[in-house]
């Protein structure tokens, strides 16, 4: 269990110090954020505000995951460094659609076939690497079964389970994306669903079918290829966003851009796949679902009705221009959040509870 503790501390460190060096580094060089003018007008004064903060907490993951790793002697697993290559992966997608909207100086970066492109060759990397890598009980790091709280239903085989991956991964990327508008909420947002699965791994380790006798109850335990690792992973990730928030809080110093977004909603995903709780992902990280949804609702009824069921999608900037102010809204959106991780841990807890 000190692997976690150290990857959370090195995690939090590692952004807390290096961020503020990130922000000269980019400020210096003039990478700073395009301002849409269709937005909220309080949103202007963010121009020019450092952008591609991503990289910050996807480095200090990284060296997190790797440092609690030669501290305490474990050994990275397949599980872990396909999740974190994965956020790698959307993260440099990210990085480049950042980099082109600061050179060319626009709010749109890469072409949008070039962005799915980008997207799709991550992401049926990780789900094919994923259905590799057997274990000595044959479990490999993803299953090609659904899961809720643990896989159920037949096996829909592999390229079904593919698509279904790319599926999840687009879902969450786009929907950090969307939330990523105030400062501060999507960083937030991330940090409570990494603490719900930095819980989830220790507690399907600790009832791991691996386990045998020990377990306490023997009807419920978990067929998780390294679900330790990837609370190793959740847990660096916790702490790195978490010392990335000091930073990007109102008023934002810094950015995460889709650097940051692409490589967070990838690697929840990950955790999601590799933990077996592929769809209550979708509980845990309600928030980003509600603001997807919003999108999704929005574009839908203009095209049908030519009518705007909010004053401006995403949903947080339908509030915003009810008069909340920013603050204001990031703060409930994270109580929100909070509800969510509540209720799907409690959802996790009584499915095991319910075996007994």
């Amino acid at each position: 269990m000190k692997q976690i503790l150290f990857a959370g501390v090195i995690g939090l460190f590692l952004t807390l110090v290096g961020t503020p060096l990130l922000i000269k580094l980019l400020a210096r060089k003039g990478y700073g954020q395009y301002i849409r003018d269709d937005g909220p007008r309080e949103h202007a004064s963010k121009r020019g505000t450092p952008t591609m903060g991503g990289i910050a907490f996807i480095l200090a993951t990284v060296a997190a995951y790797f440092l609690s790793k030669a501290i305490t002697g474990y050994t990275p697993t397949y599980s872990g460094l396909l999740v974190l290559g994965l956020m790698v992966g959307m993260g440099m997608v990210g990085f480049l659609d950042d980099y082109i909207k600061i050179v060319k100086r626009r709010s749109l970066g890469l072409r949008a076939k070039a962005k799915m492109a980008g997207q799709l060759i991550v992401g049926i990397a990780f789900a094919v690497l994923s259905l590799q890598f057997a274990d000595a009980r044959g479990q490999t790091p993803a299953s090609t079964k659904l899961s809720f709280i643990t896989d159920f239903g037949w096996t829909i085989g592999p390229v079904l389970f593919v698509v279904w991956a790319l599926f999840m991964i687009l879902a969450m990327s786009n929907g950090v994306n969307l939330t990523d508008g105030l400062d501060g909420l999507a960083t937030g947002a991330s940090v409570l669903v990494f603490g719900a699965y930095t819980f989830i791994g220790v507690w399907q380790f600790q009832e791991s079918c691996a386990n045998g006798e020990t377990l306490t109850n023997p009807g419920a335990c978990y067929e998780v290829r390294d679900p330790l690792d990837l609370a190793v992973v959740a847990s660096a990730l916790m702490g790195s966003c978490l010392g990335f928030l000091w930073w990007n809080t109102s008023p934002a110093k810094i950015f995460m851009g889709d650097t940051g977004s692409l490589a967070l909603g990838g690697v929840l995903a990950g955790l999601a796949i590799c933990s077996r709780t592929e769809l209550l992902l979708a509980i845990l990280g309600g928030l980003f679902v509600l603001i997807t949804m919003s999108v999704v609702i929005q574009v839908g009824s203009f095209k049908l009705t030519g009518k705007r069921v909010f004053r401006m999608a995403p949903l947080q900037h339908h509030f915003e221009l009810k008069g909340w102010s920013e603050v204001l809204v990031v703060v409930r959106f994270w109580i929100i959040q909070g509800i969510c991780v509540i209720v799907g841990l409690g959802l996790f807890y009584a499915g095991w509870a319910a075996d007994k």
